[in-house]
């Protein structure tokens, strides 16, 4: 792969055109009998579930395949298991479709954790401890504060930065346009979605979430993730991985900590991170995962964007069948 040094020593890449980005989904995407097709058809797939398990010291794998639904949403279980079902589509994809490469990774918020395992800037165990303390961590500043979030849709962007000003709530996710998610204290979530139905939104509905995630109420997360990132031996990835912090390629490995730390209170950048990667020639995309969110918002952003989405056995299989 073409690179530059940058200025601290650092690999600076230069993305190609013509090229193969993988996306890795967030939290909100993962569902009761999520994986469980891979395992049950799959050998591989069952042992990373089982290795999981194991690393974890408690079953993943049952929650993911059975729920309930209440215990696998819940911030501590959701994002390990989204993470998990992001690895092993990966693996099971690199190991069946010949020729298989890619040059760019994101993912949208703790699928940036994914991405870097992806790319080979952290291990596969490594990330999963870290996503499990993480979801720990906002999980305990959800039952410290009494936040929300909602989706709004239809308003400008602008318009709707003036409704999150006037309501004291914050942009947490700018997803697509015409899909911004805001985060907060749950009575100013109800008054700016008064405020953005009242300027034109199409819709503005509070989320089913526990807390106000890329908040201010989640900085009780931010000083043990910060402790637990320095404790991680992190690796230049071997490939770019974009920060959702700044929707452009981390820089340093010392920089690559304190983005992640950084994330969690900061809105995610998902639109501008995906039209950096077009403008640099990307012109194919791998969501991994579960659900379709992250195709979903392609096709508002670059509906001409070829995507292809593994996450159960037939999509897998498609994917392999469709690599070039």
């Amino acid at each position: 792969m073409n690179w530059l040094p940058g200025s601290d020593g650092n690999r600076l890449y230069r993305l190609g055109m013509n090229k193969t980005a993988l996306l890795f989904a967030g939290q909100g995407a993962q569902h009761v009998g999520m994986g469980k097709d891979l395992a049950d058809q799959i050998p591989a797939a069952r042992e990373w579930f089982e290795r999981a398990n194991g690393i974890l010291g408690f079953d993943l794998a049952a929650l993911c395949f059975s729920g309930p639904e209440a215990d696998l949403t819940r911030t501590e279980a959701a994002q390990p298991g989204i993470y998990l079902l992001g690895w092993i589509a990966f693996d099971l994809l690199r190991k069946r479709a010949p020729g298989f490469e890619f040059q760019a990774a994101a993912g949208l918020s703790l699928g940036e954790f994914t991405a870097l395992a992806a790319a080979g800037g952290m291990s596969f165990e490594e990330g999963l401890r870290l996503v499990r303390q993480r979801g720990q961590w906002m999980q305990e500043a959800c039952e410290a504060t009494r936040g929300g979030m909602a989706a709004v849709l239809g308003l400008d962007l602008d318009a709707t930065r003036a409704v999150c000003a006037e309501a004291g709530v914050e942009l947490a996710n700018l997803n697509c346009p015409g899909q911004v998610v805001i985060s907060g204290p749950i009575d100013s979530i109800q008054r700016a979605c008064e405020l953005a139905k009242a300027r034109g939104a199409k819709r503005a509905l509070p989320l089913p979430v526990a807390g106000a995630y890329h908040s201010r109420l989640m900085a009780a997360a931010q000083p043990r993730l910060r402790q637990a990132l320095e404790a991680v031996p992190l690796r230049w990835p071997a490939a770019p991985v974009i920060a959702n912090v700044t929707a452009r390629p981390h820089e340093s490995i010392e920089t690559l900590r304190e983005r992640l730390v950084e994330q969690v209170t900061a809105p995610v950048r998902w639109e501008e991170s995906i039209r950096y990667l077009l403008g640099e020639g990307f012109n194919r995309f791998v969501e991994l995962g579960p659900g379709k969110a992250l195709s979903g918002f392609m096709k508002r952003i670059a509906p001409a964007a070829r995507v292809i989405q593994v996450s159960d056995v037939p999509g897998l299989e498609a994917a392999v069948q469709a690599w070039d």
